[in-house]
């Protein structure tokens, strides 16, 4: 059948007419359920981070606590860790990393133990907050005096790392460090040491991002020299994506990643549309956090409702989870309704 373009029977204005109408035809639902909200963790006071105004270093006490029920009271159930170090306790392959008595551990511990199965516990996997040069990895030089991170010996620290975080009691580690082999050696190190049960969230596609640049304030992680662009991935390509994606599903992820989110939501749909049975998680990073943040304070934008366009844009692309600063914030208004 055909329909006269002469007198169109089709209105679509007449689905966006009022509130209820567009809620009623919406076709991406937005939830706190969706949402894996970052915690920065430290020994000593509670410090506010000034590149990302609104968020906190928390000490592992009373305060983390609270911190965390306020959040679940809202709906947000999932959280990952990221420990925060002084210079003094760093050294050149992390070894603070995969203590058992350090600050990450002890934090999943008291959560664990406080909120019991009301909460998902993930833990970033990486060296950048431990070592004393900031790279992701152990930093060797040749005879020429060109540096390099050692894949191998790193990706054994990883495993470390990962196996003293299932001991706390985390449900999820999620290597960030984009060496190759990662996933295998975690998932094989956790599997040895009996925790087959423990799932692994592989930061697969991590592009060499300018909008990590609050995160690194926030952790102390900025590298001390050079940059990580041989390690993190090209922001001029899409398709390699999908074979890193590939690659960690082989060696045994049980969710992916997409990072950044916001620059990177052609990723994210080809992510999704190359591997539609994958559970896809996108980070919506320090940098879109900030920039949304002082755009507001400085009156170019409302910030409710841009901090909310984006986090259903990401999910409109293709992500079932989503990491976002914007965790408690968002959950709270979708609590009184979209502002659309």
């Amino acid at each position: 059948m055909q329909i006269s373009l002469a007198y169109p029977t089709v209105r679509p204005r007449r689905l966006r007419a009022n509130k209820l109408i567009r809620d009623a035809v919406a076709e991406t639902e937005l939830s706190p359920a969706d949402f894996i909200m970052p915690i920065f963790v430290k020994k000593g006071p509670k410090e506010p981070i000034e590149a990302m105004p609104g968020y906190y270093r928390w000490p592992v006490g009373d305060e983390l606590i609270k911190h965390v029920e306020e959040a679940v009271e809202l709906g947000v159930n999932k959280f990952i860790l990221f420990g925060v170090l002084p210079d003094e306790e760093k050294d050149p392959e992390g070894k603070a990393s995969y203590d058992p008595h350090g600050v990450v551990p002890t934090a999943i511990r008291v959560l664990r133990e406080t909120f019991g199965d009301r909460v998902l516990l993930f833990a970033d996997v990486c060296l950048c907050e431990y070592t004393d040069h900031g790279h992701c990895g152990v930093i060797t030089t040749d005879e020429r005096g060109r540096w390099r991170v050692d894949n191998d010996k790193t990706i054994s620290i990883y495993a470390k790392e990962a196996v003293a975080y299932a001991d706390a009691g985390v449900d999820f580690v999620a290597p960030s460090g984009m060496m190759d082999g990662q996933v295998k050696a975690i998932r094989q190190a956790l599997d040895l040491a009996g925790y087959q049960d423990v799932g692994i969230m592989a930061y697969s596609a991590k592009y060499a991002s300018a909008f990590y640049g609050p995160f690194r304030v926030a952790a102390a992680s900025a590298p001390k020299f050079g940059d990580r662009r041989t390690y993190q991935m090209d922001p001029r390509n899409a398709q390699e994506a999908v074979k890193e994606v590939m690659l960690d599903l082989e060696e045994g992820a049980d969710i992916v990643m997409v990072k950044p989110a916001l620059a990177y939501l052609d990723v994210i749909r080809l992510v999704k549309q190359s591997f539609p049975w994958v559970p896809l998680a996108a980070y919506s990073v320090s940098g879109e956090y900030s920039m949304i943040k002082a755009a507001a304070k400085a009156g170019y934008i409302d910030e409710r409702i841009a901090a909310l366009e984006v986090l259903y844009a990401i999910k409109r692309a293709g992500a079932d989870l989503t990491l976002t600063y914007y965790a408690v914030e968002a959950a709270k208004w979708l609590k009184e309704g979209a502002p659309f």
